[in-house]
């Protein structure tokens, strides 16, 4: 079985590279390509491609806004964004438009048909700039939402304190032992920069951390 494949891409040589790229596959087949996106959705509608190679910069319309579009009525089909831009705006508004993956122009030689494979398997293609970014930017949004990175686990003993629990009782609610509950608690001590249940469990409260 074949995959189909459908380029959106404005400059024609690269256009034009990539189609002979698909065409020389023995696993994929080429369903179409267009140097805008202005009747992309009639075209996704008609053709049923199994991957879409969508560039963000054209004329008429955004990658982006096509992706949007399309989004709307086919939540099955593959979009992989071709793309020199590797900047935060760009990427995260292409994720959260529903791209399946985010690959570099400078990157697509090498990197094609691996992302091809990877979005098969589940997985979500990247250049590994772009993909460091996205860790970067979750790392920092942890650190904002969970400033003491207190652990799920802590975070569950953290509210089981704060409802004034005996570490016997958080034992046995969390079926662990009470040793395991004092190393928890200890930890969280630390990491709060509190020496006492009633301190730990004043700036849960205060700071809204359970």
């Amino acid at each position: 079985m074949k995959f189909s494949v459908l380029i959106y891409e404005d400059n024609a040589h690269l256009r034009e590279s990539l189609s002979a790229m698909i065409s020389g596959n023995e696993n994929l087949l080429l369903a179409g390509s267009s140097e805008n996106v202005l009747n992309a959705e009639e075209e996704v509608k008609s053709l049923k491609p199994d991957f879409i190679l969508m560039d963000i910069d054209m004329p008429g319309m955004t990658g982006i806004e096509a992706v949007r579009r399309i989004r709307k009525f086919n939540t099955e089909v593959s979009i992989i964004m071709l793309t020199v831009f590797d900047d935060n705006a760009h990427v995260f508004e292409a994720l959260r438009a529903g791209a399946s993956g985010y690959l570099l122009k400078k990157h697509i030689y090498t990197k094609l048909f691996e992302a091809f494979q990877e979005v098969q398997e589940g997985g979500a293609p990247m250049s590994p700039s772009i993909a460091r970014m996205v860790l970067a930017s979750m790392q920092q949004k942890d650190e904002t939402e969970n400033p003491y990175l207190l652990t799920a686990r802590e975070k569950e003993i953290l509210k089981s304190l704060s409802k004034g629990n005996s570490y016997k009782m958080i034992a046995a609610e969390f079926s662990i032992s009470i040793d395991t509950v004092r190393t928890h608690i200890k930890k969280i001590y630390e990491k709060l920069h509190v020496h006492s249940q009633t301190e730990a469990v004043s700036k849960a409260i205060n700071e809204k951390l359970v």
